[in-house]
């Protein structure tokens, strides 16, 4: 059977269905990331998400139960160059192509994954289509691919987040309480804040300023997510920052700390989306290799401090590949975020520190 990848500037690959059988449709990204694609599958930022693997092969672990991020799948869609014909790990409880099909995720397995990676860098992320077994002509296709909604202007955080609070308890000796407001929070995260001792109080997206003080935190947190940053409210954040307690963010969290700090946010060209990303920290200038998923990014000044609401401000934290920014702080040390993801839970594990700093203003406040 013949399934076709269609763009929405009319590029169209064909390959073979994997995973489930029809048709799917959202923004065409890829991942460069070698490992860690049922992380990659299971993380709510890819809501809404076709995700090209530039990985050759895909599924050789297979898919166990312990490795998910949250309890379904989220990509949209997901493109792989060969997969893997044989499953080889211990841990591993059935094929990644029994997993998709299972999910009801569309996929397809195309020769021409490099292809399409280098037409995205080129040409940007874009709306894009699965289809298995195609039989409308070609222009219908991209016809259809373009009426679907651009990521730009989406707001899907309420999409993946949880509907009713819940709490992660800490990891032996309770240290700290930390209300964590879930944007598309991943598993690994307040399971890393739990073994640092921290009580975590995960609330849902709609979270009010007064919700998340109910609890008694000694510090806030704000995840990981998807979709449009400049189309969130950030009013109960800036009430968190107004009151002192102390605040982390990652990602989509980063994101919305700089939007309450008076920046802007824009979207990037193709987006950071792997395992493989280098982030250098302006302060030591000391070189982390990070995992990242996302993209948008936050305008602010590299060369120096500037004023916010809050304090003077500052950027933290810079790509190496393109000096986008990658972290935030203000200069008091009691709020701080990054772009990418210390949880990590394929790995790499360089900035898994950053937990460790949360904990130390706590600490200190």
């Amino acid at each position: 059977m013949d399934a076709a990848l269609v763009l929405e500037d009319g590029r169209v690959f064909h390959g073979t269905p994997y995973g489930a059988e029809g048709e799917t449709f959202g923004e065409m990204v890829f991942n460069t990331g070698m490992t860690g694609y049922q992380e990659t599958l299971t993380d709510p930022s890819y809501h809404r998400q076709i995700v090209a693997m530039t990985a050759p092969h895909i599924g050789n672990t297979g898919v166990n139960d312990e490795d998910p991020e949250s309890s379904k799948v989220w990509v949209a869609g997901y493109v792989v160059r060969e997969p893997s014909r044989v499953v080889s790990n211990w841990r591993a409880d059935r094929s990644l192509d029994a997993y998709l099909k299972e999910q009801g995720v569309v996929g397809i397995a195309l020769r021409g994954t490099r292809a399409l990676t280098r037409h995205l860098r080129e040409r940007g992320a874009m709306r894009a289509g699965i289809f298995s077994a195609p039989s409308a002509p070609v222009e219908d296709l991209v016809e259809r691919v373009r009426q679907a909604p651009p990521m730009a202007g989406s707001a899907l955080a309420e999409e993946v987040s949880a509907a009713e609070p819940y709490v992660v308890e800490a990891i032996g000796e309770k240290r700290f309480t930390v209300a964590a407001v879930d944007l598309g929070i991943k598993g690994m995260t307040p399971q890393r804040m739990a073994e640092r001792g921290c009580e975590v109080h995960v609330l849902p997206a709609t979270a009010t300023y007064e919700e998340i003080m109910a609890v008694e935190p000694d510090g806030v947190f704000f995840s990981n997510g998807p979709g449009d940053p400049a189309t969130a409210d950030v009013g109960a954040l800036q009430k968190v920052l107004e009151s002192g307690v102390p605040f982390f963010g990652i990602c989509f969290g980063n994101q919305l700390f700089g939007r309450a700090l008076g920046l802007g946010t824009y979207k990037l060209r193709y987006g950071h989306r792997g395992v493989n990303q280098p982030v250098q920290d302006l302060r030591t200038g000391k070189v982390e290799i990070s995992a990242h998923n996302h993209g948008f990014a936050v305008e602010a000044p590299l060369d120096g401090p500037f004023d916010t609401p809050y304090g003077r401000a500052e950027v933290s934290h810079v790509n190496l590949n393109d000096r986008c920014v990658e972290g935030l702080r203000l200069l008091d040390g009691r709020a701080f975020s990054v772009q990418y993801h210390p949880e990590a839970a394929a790995g790499p594990h360089d900035a898994a520190y950053l937990f460790d700093e949360f904990c130390e203003v706590m600490q200190r406040a």
